[in-house]
């Protein structure tokens, strides 16, 4: 990425953001704006964090995954649960553009923080509310996480081979869906909140996120009375699109789905009979022949290693692709090009590699500004934002309400 383009201000500067929420979605969907500019303030429980913080691999006792989630914000250690807390919160509220939160509908409600009490003190407060199940109907109060959403959402009956248990992606997609719904929201009310001067509660549900990407499912099902079953690697309703055993035991990626990519296919493999063939000229006969065509091809890659495929198929202007782990991804070139392998330097001097930052913006893109902070780094320096004196600070601390 060219970094002289950061001399231009980030797209989000000046935007003051509140973040309230803990593990994924919340802290993802303030991540993003972070990137953008956005002043994050985080605030988490006193005694120890974030979550997060403890999860997956851990380095000199803090996960790495903390460096890319709370990157470009700042900590402020403090309890929710008391009054003093919760003043603290309604002094930032009033100040801030944007409050994000997670936690189970009726928990800010619970500490006299609810959306129509801070938006009366600031009627230009934006609150994105993230749940499992959304702030109304009979599910709302129900525990939720991104892989029970993935689940109601659609996703999971969708994600495993014919026959067999359904698995999880290996990611906490729900959350993430959620979270970017969130910052659409967000970016939304932005823009409304400029012509009406007036704020909104945006309401986020893990599965609706989830939902709103199953495309056809639902339309399907209305009209057909079809259910969409689990498909393995393959595209339902697509052909021919699937991954295919090479000869070294890897797997391409290959989508013939395209009319003219479909015949050039075909060609390619030294099957003119199937590229000139009336019946295969669209998606429909192609559907209906699906399994004759996955033979065909998967005979052909069978013969080659993935790299040979790969050449060819590229050569042909044929879309295919390898099945990347992080290994691979870390050792990419087109990774590296498009800035996507961040080298940040962190405190004890040693080095990570994290995930560049998207969307990419030629005018004000987003960048890394300051690595994660340690819990309740910038506690005094917020405090004092809003007016709290060093000794009423202390008197905090002392309480164990700061940190």
């Amino acid at each position: 990425m060219d970094t002289a383009s950061f001399t231009s201000p980030a797209a989000l500067a000046g935007l003051k953001v509140l973040e309230l929420g803990q593990l994924i979605a919340g802290p993802f969907a303030a991540k993003t704006l972070a990137d953008f500019g956005a002043d994050v303030v985080k605030i988490e429980p006193p005694d120890a964090g974030d979550p997060l913080r403890k999860w997956r691999l851990l380095k000199d006792g803090t996960s790495v995954w903390w460096q890319v989630q709370s990157r470009n914000k700042r900590s402020l250690a403090l309890d929710l649960r008391t009054p003093e807390g919760q003043d603290v919160v309604r002094s930032l509220a009033a100040e801030a553009d944007v409050l994000i939160e997670n936690f189970r509908p009726g928990a800010m409600e619970g500490w006299g923080l609810a959306p129509e009490a801070l938006m009366a003190a600031n009627p230009r407060l934006i609150v994105l509310r993230i749940s499992g199940y959304g702030q109304t109907g009979p599910y709302r109060d129900r525990p939720g996480f991104g892989v029970v959403a993935e689940a109601m959402g659609g996703l999971r009956h969708l994600t495993a081979e014919p026959g067999r248990v359904p698995v999880r992606v290996g990611v906490s997609i729900g959350d993430t869906l959620a979270a970017l719904h969130g910052v659409i929201g967000i970016l939304l009310a932005l823009q409304h909140r400029q012509a009406s001067g007036r704020g909104q509660v945006i309401d986020v549900a893990l599965y609706e996120a989830v939902f709103n990407c199953m495309e056809s499912l639902l339309p399907e099902h209305s009209a057909f009375g079809a259910v969409r079953g689990p498909a393995g690697s393959a595209l339902p309703g697509i052909a021919p699109s699937n991954a295919y055993r090479c000869r070294d035991g890897g797997y391409a990626l290959i989508a013939g789905n395209g009319d003219s990519i479909f015949r050039r296919l075909m060609t390619l493999i030294g099957r003119p009979d199937l590229a000139q063939d009336p019946a295969l000229a669209d998606n429909a006969g192609r559907v209906a022949r699906v399994a004759e065509l996955d033979e065909v091809i998967g005979a052909w890659t069978a013969t080659r290693t993935v790299d040979e495929v790969l050449a060819a198929l590229d050569g042909a202007s044929v879309p295919a692709g390898r099945i990347y782990s992080v290994a691979d991804i870390a050792a990419d070139p087109h990774y590296q090009a498009r800035g996507m392998l961040e080298q940040v330097h962190l405190d004890d001097g040693s080095t990570l590699t994290v995930p560049g930052i998207v969307p990419k913006l030629s005018e004000t893109p987003g960048r890394h500004r300051r690595n994660a902070p340690t819990l309740g780094q910038d506690s005094n320096a917020v405090l004092r934002d809003i007016g709290l004196t060093d000794a009423q600070i202390a008197a905090l601390r002392e309480r164990g309400i700061v940190n």
